[in-house]
């Protein structure tokens, strides 16, 4: 009989399942190891060891990660020096007896509402302030509805403050990332809320009320009796926003953070990198799709940002008839008329308070969206400001964006009105007519007649 001849394989190799193991494992580690030398040459992490400062219920927010941008966070888009040197320089500035702190003189009052709603005669009076010698109107023609205790020390905060709000309970407290060592010793984190948030803030038991300084995390917890100001929530947070220089008299430096917005870089390399490098007053960034103040109107109806279309058309001709220009090179060195302001960094003084308190009283006196009087305050205003207004990239580099992802247990207030279209504006020939037609041509580039 013939033998059977057979090839005998090692017994490493008769088990497929051991095979796939082992490759798994070889190709796991060898992505790994590049991976880490990859993020060590090309990415720097921005979070100290102590992030983050407070831990959050579960149930605290829907949505738990921020909107994705289309640029890479590894290739950083601002240069950012070291954080002990600008700790030193930022503490000296402070602590300089010779700083030139020339604040406004404000009209002062008490009347039925925070701020009196002037005429846009009255308003645009305001505008030059020329050697000091007028008195500008800006809010707290009644008290700012806080504590007593709260109030004292937001006036004891005498050097960098940072400053947000939650009206309506739309937003989950976000705690800021990359946070220096000595930061929150030397900076004041203040928060804002109302009576709708401070009742999640207790039903997710983030806040006890066991201590009279309620903080959590890096922010202190103002409550705002909004009943003493706005009916909309939008425009109590404009007074925080806007009038941080008046809340917190004695800082020289703050920084405006949207309820959405989450800082991840420390707020001393930010002001240092953004506004003492380019000496400027204010720094903001520019709008990612808009230039021109008239584009973002458009949109603002277009989206229903603000529900009365007529009376956003009465303010853009209003800007019109008393001198907004589209954007063009000949506003150099201001690249835009359309920021995004849901971060802005203020140096305190003549300015910078100015155009916050012309911009405050356009807010009021029409609606609360700052896009649409940003340009026109800016271009005439004087003395003029020192502006910043960065790229998009950095932006989008120095902070993380959120959607607005609270879910409310139970009823939070009144639902905004319904969107009110335009009442039609024709001339007999059926064409329309208005005060930016001049604006318009100019924008789309067309010869007027």
């Amino acid at each position: 009989m013939g033998k059977l001849v057979t090839t005998s394989t090692p017994l490493l190799f008769q088990s497929k399942l051991l095979c796939f193991s082992l490759s798994y494992l070889f190709l796991s580690l060898f992505f790994a190891f590049y991976t880490s030398l990859s993020s060590t040459t090309k990415c720097h992490s921005q979070s100290p060891p102590f992030d983050p400062l407070f831990n959050y219920p579960q149930s605290y927010g829907q949505h738990k990660h921020p909107i994705p941008t289309l640029h890479s966070s590894c290739n950083s888009p601002v240069f950012f020096s070291d954080y002990w040197v600008v700790f030193d320089e930022i503490r000296g500035l402070l602590d300089d007896p010779l700083w030139d702190f020339k604040g406004l003189k404000y009209v002062q009052g008490n009347g039925g509402c925070f701020g009196m709603n002037y005429s846009m005669h009255e308003r645009i009076s305001f505008f030059d302030y020329g050697d000091g010698g007028i008195e500008i109107p800006c809010g707290f023609f009644k008290k700012f509805p806080i504590r007593d205790y709260d109030r004292m020390a937001m006036e004891s905060c005498k050097g960098v403050v940072v400053v947000s709000a939650i009206f309506g309970g739309h937003d989950k407290i976000r705690q800021p990332k990359g946070l220096g060592y000595k930061t929150l010793d030397h900076v004041c984190f203040y928060m804002f809320v109302d009576e709708v948030t401070l009742k999640q803030l207790h039903y997710h038991n983030i806040l006890t009320g066991k201590t009279k300084e309620n903080r959590i995390g890096a922010w202190r917890i103002v409550k705002v009796d909004t009943q003493e100001l706005y009916e909309n929530p939008a425009m109590n947070g404009i007074v925080p926003k806007y009038l941080v220089h008046r809340l917190f008299p004695n800082s020289k430096f703050s920084i405006w953070v949207d309820a959405k917005m989450q800082l991840v870089v420390d707020p001393l390399l930010l002001l240092h990198s953004l506004l003492i490098v380019k000496d400027a007053d204010m720094a903001i960034s520019k709008h990612p799709l808009y230039v021109h103040t008239m584009e973002e109107a458009m949109a603002t109806a277009r989206w229903k940002k603000w529900w009365d279309v007529d009376s956003l058309r009465v303010q853009i001709e209003t800007y019109c008839e008393h001198g907004l220009r589209p954007w063009s090179s000949n506003k150099h060195p201001y690249p835009s008329d359309v920021p995004d302001s849901a971060i802005i960094f203020r140096k305190h003084g003549v300015a910078s308070n100015l155009f916050s308190c012309l911009v405050f009283n356009e807010l009021e006196a029409f609606n609360p969206r700052d896009q649409l009087p940003f340009a026109f305050v800016r271009d005439v205003m004087n003395p003029k400001i020192k502006l910043n207004m960065f790229d998009v990239e950095v932006f989008e580099h120095v902070a993380s964006e959120y959607r607005h992802n609270i879910k409310h247990s139970g009823s939070v207030g009144t639902q905004p009105p319904r969107t009110k279209r335009a009442s039609p504006d024709l001339l007999a020939n059926g064409t329309s007519c208005t005060k930016c037609d001049g604006y318009l041509a100019e924008m789309w580039g067309e010869s007027q007649d």
